[in-house]
C-alpha cells in the first residue's frame, strides 16, 4: 500500500499553522492511502530556560506566520506567564504514551497539546500540563504518567525521528509519499489545501 507520512512536532508553530489544511487533506485522501503519522522532534528534553533572544525568535516566527497564515491565532501570553524551556520532546512523548494506550486518540492527543501551547497559554514541556490533558482524554493517568518518561516510549520517539531524516523530512511539517523504495516530497501550501491533494493524488498514481 501507498503510504503518506505526515512528519511533524505537537510544538512546531507551523504545524500549528498547518492544522485547518491537514484537517481538509485527511478528510479528501482515499482510504486506499495509509497515512502514519511521525514525530520530527524539534528540542531535547531540558530544564533549562529559553533564552531571551531564543524567545524573541520564536514570538517573530508567530508574527510571520500570522501574516502568512490567515487565521492562525497564538495567545502571547504564554511568554509571561509560562516559563518557556526549548524542550519539544515531552510533547512528542506524550503523543506516543496516548498512542500507546488509545490509537485512535493520538490526533486528540496533538490537538489538546496545540490548543493548550497556542491558545491558552500553558506550557507543553511540562510533565504536569501533559498528564493533565491525558485525563481530559480519559486515558490512564497513572499509565500515562509511566510511560510518558519511559525508556519505551523515549525509543520509540528516537526511532521515529530517525525516520523522518532517513525518509527525507527536513522541517516540520513535512509530508512524504513512500512507494516501496521510493520517497516523494509533497509541497506544503498552508493556504491551499486543495493543490495539497491534488499533488498527493497525482504521486499516489506514478
Amino acid at each position: 500500500m501507498t503510504k503518506l507520512y505526515y512528519i511533524h512536532d505537537p510544538m512546531c508553530s507551523w504545524c500549528w499553522a498547518f492544522r485547518p489544511a491537514w484537517t481538509v487533506i485527511q478528510h479528501a485522501l482515499p482510504d486506499t492511502l495509509d497515512v502514519q503519522y511521525l514525530l520530527g522532534g524539534l528540542a531535547p528534553d531540558s530544564d533549562s530556560s529559553m533564552p531571551a533572544e531564543t524567545q524573541a525568535m520564536i514570538r517573530r516566527h508567530w508574527q510571520t506566520i500570522e501574516k502568512r497564515v490567515p487565521g492562525t491565532c497564538f495567545n502571547y501570553d504564554f511568554w509571561t506567564t509560562c516559563q518557556p524551556r526549548r524542550s519539544t520532546y515531552p510533547a512528542c512523548r506524550a503523543v506516543i504514551a496516548a498512542r500507546l494506550q488509545q490509537p485512535d486518540l493520538e490526533g486528540a492527543m496533538i490537538a489538546f497539546i496545540q490548543q493548550a501551547y497556542y491558545l491558552q497559554a500553558r506550557n507543553p514541556s511540562d510533565d504536569d500540563l501533559l498528564i493533565d490533558l491525558a485525563g481530559k482524554l480519559n486515558l490512564d493517568r497513572k499509565r500515562f504518567r509511566h510511560d510518558l518518561n519511559s525508556p519505551e516510549c523515549m525509543a520509540i520517539l528516537m526511532r521515529e525521528i530517525t525516520q523522518s531524516r532517513q525518509i527525507g523530512a527536513h522541517g516540520f511539517p513535512s509530508l512524504i509519499m513512500a512507494q516501496g523504495d521510493h520517497f516523494q516530497p509533497i509541497l506544503i501550501d498552508y493556504n491551499h489545501a486543495d493543490v495539497i491533494i491534488l499533488h498527493i493524488l497525482e504521486a499516489s498514481r506514478h
